[in-house]
């Protein structure tokens, strides 16, 4: 079940500092313009997305038309035609993004990194698709060839989001991590994709040292069993992704701009932040101290 209550207080909570913030940083046209204020207010209607997320709807219309306007009228009692709601969706780019900052997780110490695809169509399809032309790239992953977007993740060994990044497909996953890992400090566990000497170098200078596996043309080198262990524990990375796709329904193709993606995928993270049990490390303290020595 989801505490519709404690999403709205937070949400409300951080809107009151952050919208008077932004309000004043924006630039004004010179023009005067109509200001109505809206029947839903943007903490609202920030709840009433991420809420999508938490509740396992397919799509957007059947969940707000079937759902919040028959079973939360009394909560949000100025509730709005779909057509307006989608508008007033794309107005909370900017919270959603500087709420998903205000929600990301502190570092452990222990973090594990990888990418996942985010294809925004069928490949059949790529030569008339439109929606993301100039911004969408052809990429590979193991499953082979796609079209859209690549989702890098920093989680730590909570199953807390530590870091976000969103590329091109055709982005190598070693590109993006330098920026990702600003406010990282410890160990940092990836797959064979994230071998660099350059790379590990440059991260060790941020405090962060980057532990991989090794291919089978790569001479054998000297490991500790504790980052042994977590190269093994790297799986939790991989179920996170799989109930964004599954649970979030951050990955689909009905979108029909680029700033109801970047909605979706910014609420869709967030809720996966409400989650109350995130896969994670189940190890006591004193059993860590007493692994990370070996």
């Amino acid at each position: 079940m989801i505490n519709l209550e404690a999403i709205f207080v937070d949400v409300d909570d951080f809107c009151q500092v952050f919208l008077p913030a932004w309000q004043k940083q924006q630039i004004s046209l010179g023009v005067k313009q109509r200001n109505r204020p809206s029947r839903l207010a943007v903490s609202e209607v920030m709840t009433i997305v991420i809420a999508f997320h938490r509740l396992g709807f397919r799509d957007f219309k059947s969940y707000y038309l079937q759902f919040v306007c028959k079973y939360w009228k009394s909560e949000f009692p100025g509730l709005v035609s779909y057509t307006r709601m989608l508008k007033l969706m794309q107005a909370t780019l900017i919270p959603l993004c500087s709420y998903l900052t205000h929600r990301q997780a502190k570092p452990t110490g222990i973090a594990f990194v990888d990418s996942t695809k985010l294809q925004v169509c069928h490949n059949l399809r790529i030569p008339r698709h439109q929606v993301f032309e100039g911004a969408a790239k052809r990429g590979k992953g193991t499953m082979g060839w796609f079209y859209g977007f690549k989702l890098h993740l920093i989680i730590n060994d909570q199953g807390g989001v530590i870091s976000v990044k969103l590329t091109p497909a055709n982005v190598d996953d070693r590109t993006p991590l330098p920026e990702m890992c600003e406010q990282l400090w410890g160990s940092l566990y990836g797959d064979k994709g994230y071998i660099s000497g350059p790379l590990a170098e440059e991260l060790a200078d941020q405090g962060v040292t980057l532990i991989t596996s090794i291919r089978k043309n790569m001479k054998p080198k000297l490991m500790r069993l504790w980052d042994k262990l977590m190269l093994r524990k790297r799986f939790i990375i991989e179920t996170v992704f799989d109930q964004l796709k599954n649970i979030s329904q951050i990955e689909h193709s009905r979108h029909r701009s680029c700033v109801s993606f970047m909605v979706n995928l910014l609420a869709g993270l967030i809720a996966y932040t409400f989650q109350e049990k995130k896969p994670s490390i189940r190890m006591s303290r004193l059993e860590k101290e007493a692994l990370m020595q070996i």
